[in-house]
């Protein structure tokens, strides 16, 4: 495939897709020491990619949602600095999106700005986070709360990393594919329900899909960076996702949860009158089956704590991204009254979620 180019405020940056990692990894971008924050799983399964990395230049990173803290920031920068990381030198992320949010924060405040690059190792963050130039760092429980913009140098998508993604990784990436393509419109979310079967079973299918959500998501990164417009559209799914993954203890993967998010969200456009029965039914079938025998036991109360303490809420309102009658998406502000609470309610319970 060609490279996709990114154009951000800081310069455009190139999406490169390659079969294998191994001779991009080590490449020589100019200037500086280059240091590796991967992974510690990805490590262990690739031991063969990355075995030519100077081992005194490679963090192994827990990608746990404790890491992508202040305090596994902390860790992170002063095990950096302990090993001699200078200004003019490069950080290179390869991981998923815990892995991508740490460095891309390290980055942006480190010596007030290092260069970096991403290797994405999930399909959720070659599919999604990739592309975008945010970081996302959670706090006091609060999932995301704080972050920073800082654009990589480059983007690598090896297809060889997919290979070791167990099936719920594989379905929490085509959770946010699913989202591009729902904000790309009915025709577009159409088409990838229908090819849905064969995203497990078909890597060539599965690359042209990761491909044509990164172009669906581009004009939106590019029209508005800094996620104060536009952008936010692609929130949708998010609101309600990341309360599931708060109540839950994160038992739920985040494109797992944002599947089901989409889902609530369409149940509670369908309660405002916004889009009628048969139009979340016909995104329902393969919604469900992403999400399928994900149901943990959740907390009612943490959820709507979560779901208060969402960092897109202003000070009296949620602020959600709902559909409208043509099934586009759109801002949306509500009071979290006792009626949303009761949506709420009643789609967990439906939906099958123990207390």
């Amino acid at each position: 495939m060609e490279e996709l180019i990114v154009r951000a405020r800081s310069g455009p940056y190139s999406v490169i897709f390659t079969e294998s990692a191994t001779p991009r990894l080590a490449q020589d971008a100019g200037g500086g020491e280059r240091w590796y924050a991967i992974d510690a799983r990805v490590a262990r399964l690739h031991a063969r990619t990355l075995a030519a990395l100077p081992e005194e230049r490679v963090l192994r990173l827990r990608a746990h949602e404790s890491t992508k803290t202040l305090r596994g920031v902390e860790r992170c920068v002063a095990r950096l600095l302990e090993r001699g990381v200078r200004r003019g030198d490069r950080l290179v992320a390869v991981g998923g999106g815990i892995v991508q949010d740490v460095v891309c924060f390290v980055a942006s405040v480190l010596f007030r700005g290092l260069s970096w690059e991403l290797f994405p190792t999930t399909l959720l963050a070659q599919a999604d986070s990739c592309v975008g130039s945010k970081s996302s760092i959670n706090l006091g429980g609060a999932k995301n709360l704080l972050g920073t913009f800082c654009a990589p140098a480059r983007v690598v998508i090896a297809s060889d990393f997919i290979r070791t993604l167990a099936p719920a990784d594989l379905r929490s990436g085509i959770g946010e594919m699913l989202k591009a393509h729902a904000i790309a419109g009915p025709q577009a979310f159409a088409a990838i329900s229908r090819d849905y079967p064969q995203l497990l079973a078909s890597r060539d299918m599965l690359a042209r899909y990761v491909r044509r959500s990164l172009e669906i998501k581009r004009p939106y990164v590019e029209s508005d960076e800094l996620d104060q417009g536009v952008r936010n559209l692609f929130n949708y799914g998010h609101s309600f996702g990341h309360a599931l993954e708060a109540a839950s203890d994160f038992a739920i993967p985040h494109g797992i949860a944002v599947t089901l998010g989409m889902d609530m969200a369409n149940a509670v456009a369908v309660a405002l009158g916004r889009i009628d029965a048969a139009a979340r039914e016909s995104m329902r079938g393969v919604l469900e089956r992403n999400a399928a025998n994900v149901r943990p036991a959740l907390s009612r109360e943490r959820f709507f704590e979560a779901l208060a303490r969402d960092k897109k809420n202003t000070r009296r309102e949620l602020q959600l991204i709902l559909l409208d009658a043509s099934l586009r998406p759109e801002r949306v502000r509500l009071p979290l009254d006792a009626p949303l609470r009761s949506v709420c309610e009643q789609h967990l319970a439906q939906a099958g979620f123990p207390q």
